[in-house]
């Protein structure tokens, strides 16, 4: 498995998603996503199903060593007492001892940022996470979050696809040691019927979903998540380690970019986008 190596984390560069993936097509994927090789997986208190996540975790062959598990805090337990009760919930949901990677899933206002870093810094030296970082923040908070903390951050995970120029916080996070983790990879389905993407699988014998997720991978610094409730659309996911687009391919898909293309911007959780 391909990895991405951030302020000292390694995180395997290909994860299973499981936002709006019910709970049993997560008990019945996320063991299938284990035994074809996936190693992150990647989960959130909003998504509602912690349990199951931690359920088939248990349930499966692989050790729970083997395998890198992300969670999200989410917004309403920011302050500092209720963050630490929440992380505890989350590991009792998850069945586990520790997170691999616990992040800030979005921006609030309204608990300062110290307060909240303090938090992800407490659970970490507590031994209840590995590694800590932050789920949609601007350049801005990304470096307010960074010179907040003590222990380093190791990704910012965002919106990144085909058409969202992502150029500014992949700079931005790279020189601060961060990986970036993107989701919404297919652009809520946009890209499947693009003839760019479509011309570039074709070349290579692969699917327009094989093609934008090697795209992602293969830019320095970025782990990229994939989500599916079909086995093998699963096993097509991850069959992406043995090809590589070439520059002039890189840049056409990154050609695809379009001012508007950022599809997640929910009121009053998003912040001032770069």
């Amino acid at each position: 498995m391909h990895t991405v190596t951030a302020n000292g984390a390694t995180i395997p560069a290909l994860g299973f998603g499981t936002f709006r993936v019910d709970k049993a097509d997560v008990l019945r994927m996320v063991p299938q996503v284990l035994k074809l090789g996936y190693r992150h997986i990647d989960t959130a208190q909003i998504y509602g199903n912690e349990a199951e996540v931690g359920e088939a975790i248990a349930g499966s062959a692989v050790p729970r060593g083997d395998i890198f598990l992300t969670t999200k805090v989410w917004v309403d337990k920011y302050r500092h007492d209720d963050f630490l009760r929440s992380v505890d919930e989350s590991l009792a949901r998850l069945r586990t001892d520790f997170i691999d990677l616990l992040l800030l899933h979005w921006p609030n206002e309204a608990v300062p940022l110290a307060e909240q870093i303090g938090a992800l810094n407490a659970v970490r030296a507590a031994g209840k996470v590995r590694h800590i970082g932050v789920s949609n923040f601007s350049t801005a908070l990304m470096a307010e979050a960074v010179r907040l903390s003590d222990a380093p951050l190791v990704t910012n995970q965002i919106e990144y696809h085909p058409y969202l120029d992502q150029g500014v916080v992949l700079a931005a996070a790279r020189k601060a040691g961060l990986s970036v983790t993107a989701y919404y990879a297919m652009a809520d389905g946009k890209v499947l019927g693009d003839p760019v993407l479509a011309g570039i699988g074709a070349r290579h014998g692969k699917s327009v979903a094989q093609v934008v997720l090697r795209w992602l991978i293969q830019q320095e610094g970025v782990v990229a998540l994939s989500k599916t409730v079909g086995e093998a659309r699963a096993a097509e996911n991850f069959a992406i380690f043995d090809f590589e687009l070439s520059p002039e391919e890189m840049a056409a898909i990154h050609g695809l970019a379009d001012p508007k293309g950022r599809i997640v911007s929910p009121a009053g959780l998003a912040p001032v986008w770069d």
